[in-house]
């Protein structure tokens, strides 16, 4: 299908200096049980097309959802009128610009297809999962859902580049909701390890294990005391440090933040373009990578949406902030060095920095020995609310489970554990990087960005981490 619409699209005339076409087809599939009772299936399938042009110092872009020949030359006649209207308003020099022109091919590795179960087969599996999370009356609400994603990508310039990518997700999620007396806990899982690939990863996260886990910990939650209040060390497990990672790095290092251009919107940065290469972003265990080689992760590829090649970079190096996460259009701006990141949503989106795999790298301490680090302490796990100002730097993020660390042991669970920093000064207090066997791959599916609005999959492996002095608080 996508190839006979970029024939379509070659056989009209395309009098301009460069040109860019961006074919997606994308089909969705979500699965629920909720309380035991199949929710509304739904599906989705999406196809079109995106044009950018390049003309006399102009850039212009234009989207479709007529894949005729009639209705691409129409986007591409839209696209050229932008490029003229911008020509002299540029916040550059496009022509200046060298735009990528390699081929290539990528496709997600699958050991088991989301076909090779039928329907009923995937139905009958979630009901016996969520029936499992209904383990005392105690238990007022629980979920369990599968979610499905293929994108078929396929990328073409005048210039001569051919790039097709096909991705397939899959997304899984549990959850527990408990309540007693004037207390309600919630414990979940799963969401933030939606992986690229197949069926195989739901026996590798121990998906259907996991039900009595949640269930017993959202019930041991109804029963703890509030998290302690008061500056102490701080153990944050992978999927608290998913959403660290994403919100006090990723974010502030998004070029086209650094820029400016999403301050009416996302927000602006408190990282500037002087501080790279020099500035002391976190101790010297803080080791941050742009990685797409990891093929499980959410957002592996090979190139990105302008079709720049994606290759593994280090973003911060012994704590020293190295390069931004900027694509081809922001690193001209900046004059600097970025990563291959301009990437969009869907086929009527255009391409603009984002977070990829953004992954913290491992170091050489086990959980145990990171626990018997601390004196006094806490142990977070999961993230349940966050709050971060427009430069992303003030941060304070809340998580759904924690346990008291006293004299290098574990301690009782606490609820409603919280805590707040500055991102320009968290990361210098990290004191121990777990190691591999500490690590998971994690991600998020709604990282929000751009106008109109983009929500992109971003992913993020961590180890576990400790970090000192850090100020704590409970709820109320």
């Amino acid at each position: 299908m996508l190839e006979l619409i970029a024939k379509r699209f070659k056989n009209i005339p395309s009098p301009v200096d460069f040109w860019s076409l961006r074919l997606v087809e994308d089909r969705r599939q979500r699965l629920g049980v909720r309380q035991d009772v199949l929710q509304p299936i739904t599906n989705h399938h999406g196809l079109g097309a995106y044009i950018t042009v390049m003309d006399q110092g102009g850039l212009g872009y234009a989207a479709t959802s007529d894949l005729s020949t009639t209705g691409l030359a129409e986007a591409f006649r839209r696209a050229m009128t932008w490029a003229k209207r911008t020509a002299n308003t540029s916040l550059l020099s496009p022509e200046h610009i060298t735009w990528p022109h390699q081929s290539g091919q990528y496709r997600t590795p699958v050991e088991q297809s989301w076909e090779s179960l039928n329907l009923n087969a995937k139905i009958e599996l979630l009901q016996d999962t969520c029936r499992r999370l209904k383990i005392t009356d105690a238990i007022v609400d629980w979920l369990a859902t599968l979610s499905y994603r293929a994108s078929e990508v396929l990328f073409l310039t005048s210039a001569g580049a051919e790039i097709t990518q096909s991705f397939y997700y899959l997304m899984p999620e549990l959850k527990a909701v408990a309540h007693g007396g004037s207390e309600t806990q919630i414990r979940s899982y799963g969401y933030d390890h939606a992986r690229q690939g197949g069926l195989e990863h739901l026996d590798r996260l121990r998906f259907f294990d996991a039900p009595k886990r949640v269930a017993e910990e959202a019930l041991q939650l109804l029963l703890a005391p509030n998290c302690p209040s008061g500056q102490m060390d701080l153990l944050l497990l992978p999927e608290q440090m998913m959403l660290q990672i994403h919100e006090s790095i990723g974010h502030p290092l998004e070029l086209d933040r650094i820029l400016g251009d999403e301050r009416n919107y996302a927000g602006s940065s408190f990282v500037t373009l002087d501080m790279f290469g020099t500035y002391p972003y976190g101790s010297t265990l803080l080791n941050v990578t742009f990685d797409p080689r990891c093929a499980a992760q959410l957002a592996s590829y090979r190139f990105d949406d302008e079709g720049s090649l994606a290759e593994h970079t280090y973003v911060i190096r012994k704590g020293i902030l190295k390069r931004p996460l900027g694509g081809v259009i922001s690193q001209n701006r900046a004059n600097l060095s970025g990563v291959a990141n301009a990437r969009a949503c869907n086929w009527n989106r255009p391409p603009i920095d984002r977070m990829a795999n953004l992954n913290l790298e491992p170091g050489d301490s086990t959980l145990e020995q990171l626990i018997s680090q601390v004196e006094h302490g806490v142990l977070m796990d999961t993230n349940r609310s966050w709050s971060i100002d427009d430069s992303r730097n003030k941060f304070q993020f809340g998580c759904e489970y924690g346990r008291l660390i006293r004299n290098g042991e574990l301690q009782e669970v606490v609820k409603n554990p919280n805590y707040r920093g500055i991102s320009a000064t968290f990361w210098r207090a990290l004191s121990g990087v777990g190691d591999i066997g500490t690590v998971e791959l994690m991600g998020t599916l709604n990282c929000g960005k751009g106008e109109p609005n983009q929500a992109i999959y971003v992913g993020h492996a961590s180890p576990a981490c400790l970090f000192t002095a850090v100020d704590v608080f409970g709820g109320v």
